[in-house]
């Protein structure tokens, strides 16, 4: 999940430029706050590392809205949110009060998000408690992971439970928030019924996506035997949802992520021109990665026939960029196309 600037409450914005400065002087800060406003800024922080919202950047650019030169408090690493607020309770309300507030944030951040401690659960744990689970809450649970998170736990399901539960997932947008958050508190509270917790880590959830896109992103991320019984057991449901899934599951914006091995050899015997339309005004990540798994050659050749083109149709440059998305997902199929994502 991705939050804009533009879009974060003066609540967030308070919570994010302390999560970035030293326990003395967020506590200088928050002197004289009441601990229900306190309270509700160590929830806000809570949730932002556990849904993976920390973002550096916009911690600087926060602090910059508030007063000059604040940059040299903003540190490069630091101290967990936990363990931060922990000292910094403390430090302003005193020990016995502190207690107090961090006896109820758990219990809170729950109500907001019953996912969090899901998301946090390592695969096999999280893996055990679902096998018993019907496929419809399989699914909900796992359109809540990161791809690589549900890919894992996928690969640790029976195959009859994996197959169900993928085919699900792009229905899963048609359950309301209400059921979600019942079943997400359901399996929370039967991991914790499951035994001590074993936190893994926990995979922020990238840019918003539709079911059939995420869906398309598990699967190409699992293994190819896996890949392809899901595939074939969706096809034999709705086999223009296979075929929906099977292109969705390298896109042209996926070019940045895959591996300079695989792109070298889908791009190998593509003809300058072709290239040339694809990358025409195309985001120069995507130039750049391309024109890096060619030759210096190749590539001069590419700059050269889109300096001699004239602006050409968007039919044109979608042809061209299917040419390639074609040769990448015909390596996928044979299990040849590998994402620098997966290799982290």
């Amino acid at each position: 999940m991705s939050m804009g600037l533009q879009t974060l409450t003066g609540r967030q914005k308070a919570a994010m430029l302390l999560m970035g400065l030293d326990r003395s002087e967020a506590a200088e800060l928050l002197k004289g706050l009441d601990p229900e406003t306190l309270q509700s800024l160590a929830v806000e922080m809570s949730y932002m590392e556990a849904a993976g919202l920390k973002d550096r950047t916009k911690i600087q650019q926060i602090a910059e809205e508030f007063y000059n030169a604040v940059s040299e408090h903003v540190r490069e690493g630091g101290s967990q949110v936990r363990v931060f607020l922990d000292q910094t309770l403390k430090d302003l309300i005193g020990p016995e009060k502190a207690k107090q507030i961090k006896a109820s944030l758990a219990e809170m951040l729950l109500q907001r998000d019953p996912f969090l401690p899901i998301r946090k659960a390592t695969v096999d744990r999280l893996a055990t408690v679902l096998e018993d689970e019907h496929p419809q809450v399989v699914a909900v649970i796992l359109s809540e992971l990161s791809p690589r998170q549900s890919a894992a736990v996928l690969g640790r399901l029976s195959s009859g439970l994996r197959v169900s539960a993928v085919a699900r997932m792009a229905a899963v947008e048609t359950i309301s928030p209400e059921a979600r958050k019942k079943i997400g508190q359901m399996i929370a509270a039967k991991m914790e019924q499951a035994g001590p917790k074993a936190e893994g880590s926990s995979g922020s959830q990238g840019q918003s996506q539709s079911a059939s896109r995420k869906v398309a992103v598990i699967v190409r991320t699992v293994e190819k035997e896996i890949r392809d019984q899901i595939i074939g057991a969706i096809r034999k449901k709705d086999e223009a949802a296979a075929d929906a899934i099977e292109q969705m599951m390298v896109l042209w914006e996926d070019i940045p992520l895959i591996s300079d091995r695989s792109l070298q050899g889908a791009l190998r015997g593509i003809e300058e021109r072709t290239l040339a339309l694809a990358l025409f005004d195309c985001p120069a990540q995507i130039a750049s990665k391309v024109k890096s798994n060619i030759s210096e050659r190749a590539a001069a050749l590419v700059d050269e026939e889109t300096s001699l083109m004239s602006k050409p149709k968007a039919k044109e440059i979608e042809q061209a960029r299917e040419k390639v998305l074609h040769r990448l997902r015909e390596l996928l199929k044979n299990g040849d196309l590998s994402f620098e994502e997966e290799n982290d």
